[in-house]
């Protein structure tokens, strides 16, 4: 079937790409890649895919090529499933022959649940979707499509049997083929990356039973599955011959450092290749990797660290211990590696007094940049589960973003407001980033690159337009 994959417009500036970790609108504004839209399509021929946030295309825009498709398959999420699903109905108001699936972590925890909300809509793939839609478009009876929930001729719900995980990640194409042929990277930034930045996976799932953490719970797995180093370093090389522009690669693998001798192996051939790269990273790679990867191209670790509190980490079983975290930051440094640490508030054992040990923890290590996010129960995650047993989250008001798309504070303890954890963001923020020795850095950073500048001018601005839409969320709450 000729496939439109689509990301569909939503809130302005929302990045609600599967790529990124909450889905919201940012501090300052951010796209990732639609790489889990970009995988099916890679797999079907002659296919396209609209990522419309990034691109600023509007819905009329979209529904104009309604008519050229016979299947459109669009991935959604929690905060932006009701506009998905009225952008489904639009597009099938001007094709009625259209049909409609979704996909990504809301439609897999709940199948059911979706399709009955969303007459519109004709079919959701399941967990690890790509050959599920795949079939899908190369006309397989959906009776028969493994992973797949649809609607059968009589407008029943039915759910076929799970689909295997896959094992064999070699069998995927290049994502990348899709970026050249549909995207324009450009459209595609984040403030810690270099710009122009190219990111994919070379492999899926985590080994990490982080309780609030969305896709290995819903999608990938809690098994990592790795692309053969070959493969991956092909693609490397298919991207230097075609993005020649591109100036730093991210590895978008829930932990690239799950599997350390395999990191260094890459890094080895990146190395040869003299490529910058990036990648997520556990706080516990040893000194001697570190120093491997640095030296053959590593520039930057998106590290999370969640909380400077050691209960609130084995509360959320992230398996860190915090002078773990602390000896490796310090090792980052010494090495000259950057760091972007990210850190939650509102997590389970929260308190004003842990807040305030995680703002203290966080100047102390003092990672290049931040990112403070609210604790966000998603369906599916045990944080979701254990939020609704002990009543720390009403499900009849479990938003996760206001109408502007800004991440609001869904939890609430008995000694600790939504009001103050939302609050504790701003706070994080200032505390962090107004200090005399972070405000010097920053500007001797500027000093030495004009492009800096205007870059971090730039975020400055829409940083104080974020900070001025969560006061109006406050006031709203």
């Amino acid at each position: 079937m000729r496939t439109l994959f689509l990301q569909a417009p939503t809130f302005d500036g929302f990045d609600g790409g599967a790529g990124s970790r909450y889905q919201a609108k940012r501090e300052i504004k951010s796209f990732w890649y639609p790489t889990w839209l970009a995988q099916p399509a890679a797999l079907v021929p002659n296919s396209k895919l609209i990522d419309a946030p990034p691109h600023n295309i509007k819905l009329a825009e979209v529904v104009a090529q309604a008519k050229d498709f016979d299947l459109v398959v669009l991935h959604t999420s929690v905060p932006s499933f009701k506009s998905d699903v009225k952008c489904v109905e639009a597009l099938k108001a001007a094709n009625p022959k259209l049909i409609a699936g979704l996909i990504g972590a809301k439609v897999a925890v709940d199948a059911q649940g979706s399709l009955a909300a969303a007459p519109a809509v004709d079919f959701v793939a399941r967990n690890e979707f790509d050959f599920t839609v795949k079939e899908v478009a190369d006309g397989v009876p959906m009776s028969e499509i493994k992973g797949l929930s649809f609607r059968d001729a009589n407008g029943n719900i039915v759910h076929n049997e799970d689909r295997p995980i896959m094992t064999d990640m070699d069998q995927l194409p290049f994502v990348t083929s899709v970026y050249k042929r549909d995207l324009e990277m450009e459209k595609y930034f984040i403030g810690y990356l270099k710009h122009p930045y190219i990111s994919f996976y070379s492999g899926r799932g985590c080994k990490s039973r982080c309780t609030f953490c969305l896709w290995p719970q819903t999608v990938g797995g809690h098994t990592y599955r790795t692309r053969s180093v070959a493969h991956v370093i092909e693609e490397i090389k298919y991207c230097l011959k075609e993005f020649p522009q591109t100036k730093e690669f991210f590895f978008d693998d829930d932990t690239f450092t799950d599997n350390l001798p395999r990191a260094e192996e890459i890094a080895r051939e990146l190395g040869k290749l003299g490529v910058t790269w990036s990648c997520n990273a556990k706080a516990n790679v040893p000194r001697e990797t570190l120093k491997v990867l640095k030296e053959n191209g590593l520039r930057l670790l998106l590290v999370g660290y969640e909380s400077g509190n050691q209960q609130i980490l084995n509360n959320i079983k992230k398996g860190m211990r915090v002078e773990v975290a602390e000896r490796f930051t310090k090792d980052c440094h010494d090495l000259g590696i950057a760091i972007h640490g990210t850190f939650i508030v509102g997590l389970p054992g929260e308190t004003k007094e842990t807040i305030q040990e995680t703002i203290a923890f966080a100047k102390r290590i003092n990672p290049h940049t931040i990112q403070v996010s609210l604790a966000a129960p998603y369906p599916g995650t045990f944080l979701y589960k254990q939020a609704v047993e002990n009543g720390w989250l009403d499900v009849e008001n479990a938003e996760l973003v206001d109408e502007n798309g800004v991440q609001i504070a869904p939890l609430h303890y008995p000694h600790l407001s939504h009001s103050e954890i939302f609050a504790a963001v701003e706070e994080f923020y200032k505390k962090f980033y107004f200090r005399a020795p972070k405000i010097a850095s920053i500007v001797s950073e500027m000093v030495r690159s004009p492009d800096m500048m205007k870059r971090r001018l730039r975020e400055g601005v829409e940083f104080w337009h974020f900070l001025r839409d969560r006061q109006g969320t406050s006031k709203a709450a």
